[in-house]
């Protein structure tokens, strides 16, 4: 087979899709009738971009309902055999804008096992239980009640910054995580198709950065759950597989509900 040299923009490996990915691009705004609010969205990216394979069409979809939920809604296809995982790298901090840190969120996470990596933060290949580890979010826990300690995943990521294998029931969104801003009693829950989340604490956000009001975020003043297939899978045969051939179809829906104690 044919080899394909990605771009290194992350240590020795691809991350978010090469040096311009997906989300430096500009996208075009697809018609949308009636229904709920929604925008949709579609990017081609041609053969040979960022070194992937394929001219790929991806078209991914915001709806916002009247219960309080963000879906969003992704799809793609292919005119050459190529790899694809696409997720959403929104950062949360419900107890509002400028809030500090977000370790004092209470954190669930409906997954039975997460993929270990290395130092350079790639996936080893094992699925590890999280029983008795810093990883089981079973049961609602505090971030802060154990994102300090001294295990080595944590050292690596300084925090929480790794891949849960979901525990996956039907074939439509099913629960993954929910996490409570304890002041605010603000709660969102992330419902998915995909196998997997990445939970991550805003462990690299760089002091300085402006958000909502003017608010500076820096350091763990975010976290992320990006529903996803397993970060290193083209390498992993044990993973879940990430590639589209021609003539199928990919499609995963993740959903943000948001509620009040």
């Amino acid at each position: 087979g044919r080899t394909y040299q990605l771009a290194k923009n992350n240590g020795p490996n691809t991350l978010h899709g090469g040096l311009a990915g997906f989300d430096k691009k500009v996208w075009k705004v697809q018609g949308v009738a009636g229904g709920n609010p929604t925008l949709r969205l579609q990017y081609v990216s041609r053969d040979g971009e960022e070194n992937f394979p394929g001219t790929l069409t991806t078209t991914v979809t915001y709806e916002l309902s009247d219960d309080n939920e963000l879906k969003i809604d992704y799809e793609a296809t292919t005119d050459k055999k190529t790899v694809l995982n696409l997720t959403n790298h929104s950062y949360f901090d419900l107890e509002g804008a400028g809030s500090g840190e977000i370790v004092d969120h209470v954190v669930t996470i409906n997954a039975d096992k997460f993929t270990p990596v290395n130092a350079n933060l790639i996936p080893t290949g094992e699925l590890k239980s999280v029983a008795g580890t810093p990883f089981d979010f079973r049961t609602a826990t505090p971030i802060a009640a154990r994102i300090n300690g001294k295990d080595q995943q944590l050292q690596y990521g300084q925090g929480y910054d790794h891949n849960f294998v979901l525990n996956r029931s039907g074939n439509g969104p099913s629960l993954a995580a929910r996490v409570m801003g304890p002041k605010s009693g603000r709660v969102m829950e992330v419902l998915t198709t995909q196998p997997g989340v990445q939970f991550y604490t805003g462990n690299h956000l760089e002091n300085g950065i402006k958000g909502k009001g003017g608010a500076s975020y820096g350091f763990r003043c975010g976290l992320c759950f990006e529903t996803q297939h397993f970060p290193d899978s083209p390498n992993q045969p044990n993973f879940p597989s990430t590639e589209l051939a021609p003539g199928e179809r990919f499609h995963e829906i993740t959903i943000f509900k948001f509620s009040v104690a």
